[in-house]
């Protein structure tokens, strides 16, 4: 439209050719250009069309600093255009712009690529311009650079207020993740300032979209220690334990020691450390002896099937009663669990405090208190009962193998399908005085853990006794 208007008003020819060439010489890199509007092709031709033509592709091309070294000639409404250009997308952009001229029947484009030496020193010297640019630039560039340290600046001194954090943070873990996610958006806060300032937004987006690509590929290929990071947050806010609680964890039972950013560290009943990964530990079925003082202790004693199974229960819960370190409430009992071979099991069951008395103390005494009153009331503790039957008719025994171990049996004194000669009846073990009855909780690994986070009070440790445990 506006070479249209070009044409018919000859007063704004120059304003409508600045119109065209300007955005031309704004793009940095040339659209395809839109196909023009077929036109119909006159009959005759008006005199002084061609030149007409000619003069005002003419015009057109010396606007264009990359169509200088172009030819134009036009006869008959067709357009020959010849010459060299320095870019590949040159030659197509020129015919699309000779065609757009009214009265222009056809294009026949012979223009080439510059390739010679003269346009490579060309490209050394666009080179040097974009270099000049730069250099123009730096200024700029600094002063970007400095309001980006500045704004890093002020969310370091921020993320440095660590008693505020704590105050508000409820734990030194999550206070730290508040910490550093202000330094973090204050960085890249100031990044984006400085690479708008200097006009940069395409690279801004360019480097936000790799970064998303980049962050998606390290999710996948750091999913467990992401997962471990925030299983530990999650501990840090629930406390599932304390300092030198007795729990049992994936299979492993001991005192814990700490809980870090990364893992729950344990010391064993046998004095190890165990360091088990938090995302394990927040996923894990955990068994806490310590938060119940009350703890239930168990053993089973097998009766003589013979004896009066009811008077043997009765007796051994009445035996655990009177022990001073078993509870009243709940109260013990002893139970019939099943009929053995040669005996009755009974179970025993009693309950301690653990802050008073120690789990392995109270049972070490437990067991032998209740086996010497069934004793000494006349109840059998049989031990178990084999027959052993030897048939002819099952036995496929060479006959000198039998005669071999027949042979030897009766040298030992034993007879064949007979019962061995019962020893000799050993003299009955004097009664042990009376034990000291001390269950006093001695718990050395409990020591052991107590000294061990006195000896490093300031290692990092996410447990807080000052919160409830979940």
């Amino acid at each position: 439209m506006l070479l249209l208007l070009a044409l018919s008003l000859p007063s704004t020819v120059n304003a409508a050719a600045t119109a065209i060439l300007a955005p031309a010489e704004e793009q940095a890199a040339p659209e395809e250009q839109p196909a023009a509007p077929a036109l119909p092709i006159e009959a005759q031709q008006d005199a002084g069309e061609d030149e007409r033509i000619e003069n005002r592709i003419g015009q057109i091309f010396r606007q264009i600093p990359s169509f200088e070294n172009v030819g134009v000639s036009v006869s008959e409404g067709v357009v020959q255009l010849s010459g060299t250009v320095p870019k590949e997308e040159d030659i197509e952009r020129a015919e699309a712009l000779a065609a757009q001229v009214r009265g222009v029947a056809t294009v026949e484009n012979s223009i080439e690529r510059d390739v010679s030496l003269g346009s490579g020193i060309s490209f050394v010297q666009q080179l040097n311009d974009a270099f000049r640019d730069f250099v123009k630039l730096l200024p700029l560039i600094a002063l970007a650079i400095g309001v980006a340290a500045a704004i890093g600046f002020v969310g370091y001194l921020l993320a440095g207020l660590s008693s505020l954090w704590n105050r508000i943070a409820p734990n030194a873990f999550l206070a730290e993740l508040i910490a550093s996610a202000i330094r973090f958006a204050f960085v890249i806060g100031g990044i984006v300032v400085a690479l708008d300032m200097i006009g940069a937004g395409a690279l801004l987006g360019a480097i936000l979209g790799g970064a998303g690509i980049i962050g998606i590929a390290l999710g996948f290929a750091l999913r467990e220690t992401v997962e471990n990071y925030i299983a530990s947050l999650m501990l840090s806010l629930r406390q599932p334990f304390r300092a030198n609680d007795h729990v049992l964890i994936e299979g492993f039972e001991g005192r814990i020691i700490r809980l870090t950013s990364r893992a729950t560290i344990l010391m064993t009943l046998d004095g190890n450390h165990v360091r088990i990964p938090n995302g394990q530990v927040f996923k894990a079925v955990i068994t806490n002896f310590t938060r119940n003082p009350a703890r239930r202790i168990e053993f089973d004693l097998g009766v003589d099937a013979d004896d009066d199974i009811t008077a043997a229960r009765r007796l051994a819960r009445d035996t655990i009663a009177d022990l001073p370190y078993v509870l009243d409430d709940p109260p013990p009992e002893a139970r019939i669990v099943e009929v053995g071979d040669s005996n009755v099991v009974i179970r025993v069951l009693g309950w301690i405090d653990q802050r008073e008395t120690d789990l392995f103390k109270a049972k070490s005494r437990m067991i032998p208190a209740v086996k010497t009153v069934l004793e000494d009331a006349g109840f059998g503790l049989p031990e178990p009962i084999y027959r052993l039957r030897f048939d002819p008719r099952s036995a496929k025994l060479p006959l000198e193998t039998f005669e071999a171990v027949s042979g030897r049996d009766k040298a030992a004194g034993k007879e064949i399908g007979g019962t061995e000669e019962a020893p000799a009846s050993r003299p009955r073990q004097p009664r042990p005085s009376e034990e000291d009855h001390d269950v006093r909780p001695e718990n050395e690994v409990a020591r052991m853990v107590d000294e061990e986070r006195a000896a490093a009070p300031n290692e990092k440790d996410l447990l807080d006794s000052g919160r409830p445990i979940e």
